[in-house]
This record gives structure tokens, C-alpha cells and sequence, in this order.
């Protein structure tokens, strides 16, 4: 009995709710629209502005190392020698480790999830490329030393067309490492690797604590190695400078390359200054964590990653010339011809 009381009485305020109040119903689903509406275009439009700023960056970063690479294999002079082969090894390694934290970026920006047989190749190589940079930089500085303290007798693994000794072990190492830090989290068996479609983060592949110690280490040990290079390659040639009373123009530059490389290892280092600068921009400021997240991705990742190789590319002579004379082929190209 008193089951069916209680059906009557839902019957009576639907009927009250889609009949006799049927204006006050459409006016509170137009409501809650505008509502939902205001509530996501902020986002939305933040999203787009976020997507404006890194991508035209990207653009110009590509079209420069595209350029800088189109030289390299078009000119014997480069290819022949071994700072220049590590110099390409360089572009093309910042462009892959660009490339893929781009890709990361807009997939987290639009709320795409990537199948895990696509997602952690992409960290894979992001991760690999960021440890690869501090080898190829300390690979240069060591090339640097041994061009002013070994001129005529170069060892074999040192010269052009045996670079790739060199070169090869240093990728292995990173893949290695990468590889590594991968495989001892914590992984659920249930897991499909085909099917299962996650929103690609560092986290998907970095949940354990035991991955962040191993990352950590990883990284301390490698830039503190790296930087103990470049300094005794520095020191030594600048011992080297006092010395001689000859050639001292060519030690001076090497000094300098190598300088430059202590340089571009600092501006690796800004990576690892994301917590400070989110613990700062908490106290100071309301941001969102979106916007947090993204100002370090774009200071502290991105724009490390874009000056490192335009500087010391456009700061060596020879590069220089060919990259303005490409330039302003294409600009006289592009010009019209008015009689």
C-alpha cells in the first residue's frame, strides 16, 4: 500500500515538473548551459594561447636546425670535421628530445590519450634525448682538448670519418639508462599494452618512488661527471694558453668553445630548477597549476633547448657565413621584380 503511494506520488511531480512547470525547467537548463559555458571558455581560451606561444617557436627552431643541417651535408668542410659531426649530433638530438616534449604538450593541452604502445616510446625518447645532450656537450669539450694537445697525432676514435665511436656508445648509454628506469616500477600485469589509452605524462611511466631516486642519481652523477670534464678540458687549455707563444688565437678559441659548453650545461641545469620556481610562484602568486606547469615547461625546457644550439651555431664564423648567405638567398628569391 504504501509502495504505491509513493509511486503516485512521483507520477504527480513529474507531471507537475514536465507539464505545468515546464518553463521554470527550460529556463534552469539554459542556466546551468550558460554556466558550463563561462565555466570552460576561460580554460579554453587559455589553452589557445598557451598552444600560440609554443608553436611558433617550434616553427623557427625547426626551420634554423633544417638549415644548419641542409649545410652540414652539403659542405665536404663540415663533414670532414669532427666538431662539427658532434655539433649535427647535438641538433639532431635537441630536435628529437623538442620534438617529443612538444608532441607531450599538445597531447596534455587537448586532452588526448595515446594507446601505451605510442606513449612510452614518446617519454623513452624524450627521457633519452634530455640525458644524451650532457654527454654530446662533454663529447665536444673533450674534442676541444684533444684538437690543441693531440694536433698531428689525433687518436683514430677521434678523427671524422671514426667519430661515430664516439658518438654510438653515448645514445646507447642514454637508451640504457632510460630503459632501465623504465622497467624497474611498478607495472600491473592486467595492463593491456594495445588497448589500454592513457593522457600521455612523465607519470604514467614514473610512478614509483624507487624510478624517482634512480632518476635523480642518474642525473646527479651524469651532469657532475660532465662538469668535471668541461672544467679540467677548460683549466688544461688555459694552462695551455700561458704556455705557448705561437697559435695562441687557435687555443684562445678552443678556450672559449669550451666555455660555451659550461654554458650550455648551466642551461641544462634549469630543468632541474622547476620545484624552486613552482615553491616561489605558489607564495607570490594565485596561479593555477596549469599555469605554473606551463611557465616552467616553456622557461626552464623549451627555451634552454632552443638557445644551446642557435648560440654556439651562430656563433662559429664558417656556420655563420652559409647560414646569412641561405637566408638571403631566400629573401632575394622571394622578392618581386618590378621593372
Amino acid at each position: 500500500m504504501f509502495a504505491r503511494q509513493h509511486l503516485l506520488l512521483q507520477l504527480l511531480a513529474c507531471h507537475q515538473t514536465w507539464g505545468g512547470g515546464k518553463k521554470p525547467l527550460l529556463n534552469k537548463m539554459q542556466n546551468l548551459s550558460v554556466l558550463s559555458i563561462n565555466v570552460s571558455s576561460p580554460k579554453s581560451f587559455s589553452v589557445i594561447i598557451k598552444v600560440c606561444v609554443v608553436i611558433p617557436f617550434f616553427c623557427i627552431f625547426l626551420c634554423i636546425i633544417a638549415v644548419m643541417l641542409q649545410i652540414f651535408a652539403s659542405h665536404k668542410q663540415f663533414l670532414d670535421t669532427s666538431r662539427y659531426i658532434l655539433f649535427a649530433h647535438m641538433l639532431i638530438n635537441d630536435t628529437l628530445q623538442i620534438l617529443s616534449s612538444v608532441l607531450l604538450f599538445l597531447c596534455v593541452m587537448g586532452q588526448v590519450k595515446l594507446p601505451l604502445l605510442f606513449c612510452v616510446p614518446l617519454l623513452l625518447v624524450c627521457t633519452c634525448t634530455f640525458q644524451n645532450t650532457t654527454f654530446i656537450l662533454a663529447a665536444m669539450s673533450l674534442e676541444r682538448y684533444v684538437a690543441i694537445f693531440y694536433p698531428l697525432q689525433r687518436p683514430a676514435s677521434w678523427r671524422s670519418d671514426r667519430i661515430w665511436i664516439i658518438t654510438l656508445p653515448l645514445w646507447i648509454i642514454s637508451f640504457i639508462f632510460a630503459i632501465i628506469e623504465l622497467f624497474i616500477g611498478n607495472h600491473s600485469p592486467t595492463v593491456d599494452v594495445l588497448s589500454t589509452s592513457t593522457l600521455c605524462k612523465p607519470t604514467v611511466i614514473n610512478q614509483s618512488p624507487i624510478q624517482g631516486v634512480y632518476r635523480f642519481a642518474v642525473y646527479v652523477l651524469s651532469f657532475a661527471v660532465v662538469s668535471v670534464i668541461i672544467l679540467f678540458t677548460y683549466m688544461r687549455i688555459v694552462m695551455e694558453t700561458r704556455k705557448m707563444r705561437q697559435d695562441r688565437a687557435s687555443v684562445s678559441k678552443a678556450m672559449h668553445t669550451v666555455l660555451l659548453h659550461g654554458f650550455q650545461l648551466l642551461l641544462c641545469l634549469l630543468a632541474f630548477t622547476q620545484p624552486i620556481s613552482e615553491t616561489l610562484i605558489g607564495l607570490h602568486t594565485n596561479w593555477p597549476a596549469e599555469d605554473v606547469a606551463f611557465f616552467n615547461f616553456f622557461c626552464f625546457i623549451l627555451i634552454p633547448r632552443f638557445l644551446s644550439p642557435l648560440i654556439y651555431g651562430f656563433r662559429d664564423q664558417s656556420l655563420r657565413k652559409h647560414i646569412g648567405n641561405r637566408f638571403l638567398c631566400c629573401s632575394k628569391r622571394d622578392k618581386p621584380f618590378f621593372k
